[in-house]
């Protein structure tokens, strides 16, 4: 098998259990808000702080399963997680308490440390050479349909079957396609895979990183964007519908983001070879607030909502990219998995307290007006660190305490 077939291969089965993975592990849960305040008896900020738990586990086990992956490669790790977020999902349909609910949700945040974009990423820089951004974008090409595919398949499965059939199908999908895709994909020595020799990454890589300004001021930068995404993303339909959208106009909306995703990955991978990591990043993280912005005067404008679907799926198209792009651009590949795991972890907790702090936000300030200012805020302080990050490097390379 040529290895450029090998490559797109791998690449686009790793693209589909992606999909999956983040279409029912993260965003089937903005229609399974209702459901679970029901099943378990609490109240509305209950469920989004169990919802934030399981993000909260998942940014404390990123740095430790990406240095796991460093030292034994991704196969075990993204096999496990699939069969555990099958397992998971399907117990999530049997909650009936608020305890059930935060057991099962703490457990999908380890599922998600080891199926998610991270430790897809650590993967695909222990298997590709030269290309390995390149091999980023195509993989979240595929992820950007998440949210399109998902947003209407869980309104349409809950409207048809009932929330805890849909969960159902969902653990299905995992145990079906996820599973085998990354057991086989993903094994040792498979003929035709691309293939990079890594040598088992010590600790002076990684010491090196922790030692830069610039680590910090990337992963703060990363986490105010994150923190705001996150909430956006979660509060998206309610918001919508705020607007005095339908249920089925607010899901037309959020299914555009995703080929909007999928847009600013295809500008990224058309550019990335004029443009830095860095560079795309300033970009992409103005876009955020800039969205939010049209997003607050939208009204049931459709042009302006359609803006904002526009502006905010290729911002944040492009943000997945360099979030995997720019710790092998800055700090080298040794330690990739732990590097970027490491800076995953603030961004995790970040997106785990977005749709809590959305909430708090929206009892203290009587709405979603008040919130999307305080969200355009540290969107906008965000893009301002990050660019500090940018100038504080020198030449790609930060300068490293002393």
């Amino acid at each position: 098998m040529p290895a450029q077939a090998a490559s797109f291969g791998t690449v686009a089965a790793l693209g589909v259990a992606q999909i999956i993975s983040w279409g029912s592990l993260y965003y089937a849960f903005s229609f399974l808000i209702t459901p679970l305040m029901e099943a378990s008896g609490g109240d509305k900020p209950t469920v989004f702080a169990a919802f934030s738990l399981g993000l909260l586990v998942s940014g404390l086990l990123s740095a430790p399963i990406g240095a796991l992956i460093d030292r034994r490669g991704g196969r075990g790790v993204m096999t496990a997680g699939s069969l555990g977020g099958a397992v998971l999902l399907a117990s999530l349909s049997h909650v009936q308490s608020v305890f059930a609910l935060y057991a099962v949700w703490a457990g999908l945040g380890a599922v998600m440390a080891a199926t998610l974009y991270d430790p897809a990423f650590a993967v695909i820089s222990r298997l590709f050479a030269a290309n390995y951004r390149r091999a980023i974008t195509m993989l979240t090409l595929f992820g950007g349909f998440a949210s399109t595919v998902f947003w209407p398949l869980t309104q349409f499965l809950i409207a048809e079957i009932g929330w805890r059939q849909a969960l159902l199908v969902l653990a299905a999908l995992n145990l079906i396609v996820c599973v085998p895709v990354h057991w086989r994909v993903l094994a040792p020595g498979r003929p035709g895979a691309p293939r990079r020799p890594v040598a088992p990454a010590g600790p002076g890589a990684f010491r090196a990183a922790l030692r830069t300004p610039v680590f910090y001021l990337l992963a703060l930068a990363f986490t105010g964007n994150a923190l705001v995404f996150s909430a956006t993303q979660v509060h998206l339909m309610s918001m919508l519908q705020a607007k005095q959208l339908s249920a089925a106009s607010a899901a037309l909306v959020g299914a555009m983001i995703g080929p909007m995703q999928v847009t600013g990955r295809v500008l990224e991978l058309a550019f990335a070879s004029r443009l830095s990591a860095s560079a795309v990043g300033i970009l992409a993280m103005a876009f955020l607030p800039i969205a939010l912005w049209v997003l607050h005067i939208a009204g049931v404008q459709w042009p302006l909502l359609a803006a904002f679907a526009v502006i905010y799926g290729i911002g944040n198209g492009a943000m997945t990219i360099v979030r995997g792009a720019i710790p092998a651009e800055l700090f080298g590949r040794d330690a990739y998995g732990a590097i970027n795991g490491a800076m995953a972890a603030p961004v995790t907790v970040a997106k785990a307290a977005g749709p809590l702090v959305a909430a708090l936000l929206f009892v203290a300030l009587g709405g979603y007006d008040g919130t999307l200012w305080v969200l355009i805020a540290i969107g906008a302080v965000s893009t301002a660190v990050f660019v500090l990050a940018t100038r504080a490097s020198s030449r790609g390379r930060p300068a490293t305490f002393q």
